[in-house]
């Protein structure tokens, strides 16, 4: 342990140069005005590997972006850890909210801003650099494979194709994953819960192309006041429930046992409102804030769009209106199935002055995994050595479907062991990393391996 301090301390510098280069790339897998900026950055990842004495090292094109893969074999009779990451980014907008350039990382405060610097860049270096602190000490203590992708942030849409295509090369006795957060620097936790995640993008359509406001005014159905009707109406304002039909067919309803379980978890509401600078919350009736976020289903309008919103004014009924709306589904809820009731629900509620369409864009199932595997049980002792507390298991509201797919198709339980926090503004303006919570990973991954290599024998 203290060896892995000792490194850690001696190198903080060139981790920290090495990330920010990383940083710059502003890997952008949405836009693809961003596409070369993208393979930039997978290329960076294979020369990292490169410089760890990787036994293979390769990258796998795809119909969208590539994945990179790594791996390095010490003993077919040891453990192997597989570990996943993504290295795109969400977009930077809007940039005009930035306090600094998202693709110059800075540190102000002890926290690295940039996009990317949490989510999932700064975490997935982590394992790079927990790499090279075990090669200080001789051989790694277990096999060791990586899949960094390149489409997390649009739904991983060709990763399944991959992980089924090379499933024989993939095979492993755990994943391990940092791209999950912590529920304090002193307050350690693993997540052990994510939900699914439903994306639809929703066309609103009334007259044959932009009207004057002032002639045709009041004798249509302006389509963007319909749009906002609509979306009103998928939750109900007394319970907050959604209305739409069957969503809550397959939604468990957790013990009461369990849900006090989850109540002990610390929260500070008072906190939570001041750093969003909110008077109060909102949400389902009946479900606590923490619960709400983690053990609930939702539905978001994430964006929302349609005529006029340039400088001044113009004076026009639009023709066209849209919006982007997700929905972060529990367990039993299949995202398919959930999607097609949206579909269905949508059109149902439209008016005939309007014409709907909705186009599914990606998804993936929930996930929930044991806390009696070898796996958690090595991260638990793993940061238990390094953060001087036991660990509490929680769950969380974001999605990262690979967990449920890995399952599938692999068999694999997956180690949810991320770093950062939920403060960290990801996906957000400002979104930032601390460098505690950076090299306090760098320093506690080495010790998953360790103990893995003796769980799981």
């Amino acid at each position: 342990m203290e060896a892995i301090k000792s490194y850690i301390e001696q190198n903080q510098e060139k981790f920290l140069n090495e990330l920010f280069d990383f940083l710059k790339i502003p890997s952008v897998s949405a836009d693809s005005a961003y596409q070369a900026d993208v393979q930039k950055a997978a290329d960076w990842l294979v020369s990292r590997f490169g410089e760890l004495n990787m036994d293979r090292v390769e990258v796998y094109p795809t119909e969208g972006h590539p994945i990179v893969y790594a791996e390095k074999i010490i003993d077919d009779n040891r453990p192997t850890i597989l570990v996943y990451g993504h290295y795109d980014v969400q977009p930077p907008d809007p940039i005009e909210l930035w306090d600094s350039p998202p693709f110059e990382p800075v540190v102000k405060d002890g926290k690295i801003y940039a996009r990317g610097a949490c989510d999932d860049k700064g975490q997935a270096y982590m394992h790079l650099k927990a790499i090279e602190v075990l090669n200080q000490g001789g051989e790694l203590p277990c096999n060791v494979k990586f899949i960094v992708e390149g489409e997390e942030e649009i739904g991983s849409d060709h990763l399944e194709e991959f992980v089924r295509k090379y499933k024989d090369m993939l095979s492993a006795d755990i994943i391990l994953v940092s791209d999950t957060s912590m529920i304090a620097n002193d307050v350690p936790s693993i997540t052990v819960g994510l939900r699914g995640l439903s994306y639809v993008e929703v066309e609103v359509t009334g007259p044959n192309r932009d009207l004057h406001s002032g002639v045709y005014g009041g004798a249509i159905d302006n389509p963007i006041n319909i749009l906002c009707e609509m979306i009103a109406s998928l939750k109900d304002p007394e319970t907050g429930k959604i209305t739409v039909e069957g969503f809550y067919d397959k939604v468990e309803e957790l013990s009461a046992e369990y849900r006090e379980e989850m109540g002990r978890r610390p929260f500070d509401r008072a906190a939570y409102l001041a750093d969003l600078d909110m008077a109060d919350t909102g949400g389902e009736k009946g479900y606590s804030e923490l619960e709400r976020a983690s053990i609930r289903p939702t539905l978001d309008v994430n964006g929302i769009w349609g005529g006029y919103i340039g400088e001044g004014a113009k004076t026009v009924l639009p023709s066209k209106a849209f919006a982007k709306i997700s929905m972060r589904l529990v367990p039993h809820q299949v995202s398919d199935e959930i999607t097609d009731l949206f579909v269905k629900h949508f059109q149902k509620i439209a008016p005939s002055s309007v014409k709907v369409e909705v186009r599914p864009h990606h998804g993936g199932e929930a996930a929930v995994v044991s806390t009696e595997t070898p796996g958690y049980k090595a991260a638990a002792k793993a940061m238990e050595t390094s953060f001087g507390k036991t660990p509490i298991p929680t769950r969380e509201g974001g999605s990262i479907p690979i967990v449920a797919l890995f399952q599938e198709v692999l068999g694999l339980d997956t180690v949810l062991m991320g770093f950062g926090l939920d403060s960290d503004a990801i996906h957000s303006p400002n979104e930032h990393y601390g460098v505690f919570n950076y090299l306090k990973g760098i320093e506690t991954i080495p010790l998953f391996h360790k103990n893995f290599a003796e769980l799981a024998k």
